[in-house]
């Protein structure tokens, strides 16, 4: 989504793995003296990762230390195949799938003139059968577009990978370079989620709309608990019912929670769903 002032198509070496490997190496020393917990080793830099010539010998090398390490791409190479085999010895591969449609991806993804989107989606179906690892997608939801049609294009082709183990649907988290970015709307998203749902399976289907703290850990607190579960799931009301009756109270905390403007009430197809106000939006 933000401004690239140097956009390359051509694979480079831009560090030595070696000493990679060494630095990875110290700062996980460093948080182990601290007892903190490391899930993955992620390779998330200030561009395309994928664009590393040597990113798979550093994934190989990474692996040594005993910790799962993960890929965020924006997809854009997985046709070549040196860039397919050097991530498969990754444990987790995030794929970027914001559109099908040539248009749309140019505008809101504005790639390199050289690529096409038909190379590129090839590229992800490729990846897809020859990955073995777990392999998610994100597709990112920003205000202002027509999404009717568009979304069911992007789930169905989800739905015809080989293999994805999550679907993520998301929104701008971080201030954009355009001003003119702002994240869809809270209907939006939970237009998107059913049409994903429906397609994929709800187990399959999460949000990614927020930053997410201890919403997967058990708390104890049912506040933070229902905030953190809506965050990544709109909750149909007879589920959120079902909830609260298990945590042994009633609909007052609900009521509280949009009074709050913390929650929000949606409709889809005759049913009511509730989940957590955008972050910036109260």
């Amino acid at each position: 989504m933000g401004r690239t002032t140097n956009m390359l198509v051509d694979r480079q070496a831009f560090y030595n793995p070696r000493d990679i490997l060494m630095e990875v190496r110290r700062k996980v020393g460093e948080a182990a003296l601290r007892k903190e917990r490391i899930d993955y080793l992620a390779f998330v830099p200030d561009g395309e990762p994928t664009l590393d010539i040597n990113i798979g010998e550093e994934i190989s090398l990474l692996r040594k230390i005993g910790i799962p390490v993960a890929v965020i791409t924006n997809s854009s190479l997985l046709w070549q195949e040196s860039v397919r085999e050097g991530l498969l010895d990754a444990d987790f591969v995030s794929l970027k799938v914001d559109a099908v449609s040539q248009d749309l991806w140019k505008h809101v993804n504005r790639p390199h003139k050289s690529l096409s989107l038909d190379i590129v989606l090839d590229g992800i179906k490729e990846f897809a059968k020859e990955f073995r690892g777990t392999i998610v997608s994100e597709t990112m939801l920003i205000d202002g577009l027509k999404y009717d049609g568009w979304l069911e294009e992007v789930a169905e082709f989800l739905k015809g990978l080989k293999r994805l183990d999550k679907a993520y649907v998301s929104i701008p988290t971080r201030p954009p370079a355009e001003k003119w970015v702002k994240p869809a709307k809270e209907e939006v998203l939970n237009f998107a989620f059913q049409i994903f749902s429906e397609k994929l399976g709800s187990d399959r289907v999460e949000f990614l709309i927020s930053y997410e703290g201890n919403a997967f850990a058990f708390t104890g607190n049912l506040e933070e608990d229902l905030l953190g579960i809506t965050a990544v799931h709109p909750m149909r009301k007879e589920a959120l019912e079902e909830f609260l009756k298990k945590a042994n109270t009633n609909w007052h905390i609900v009521e509280k929670l949009l009074e709050e403007n913390k929650l929000i009430e949606l409709e889809y197809e005759g049913n009511k769903y509730y989940m957590r106000k955008l972050p910036g939006k109260y």
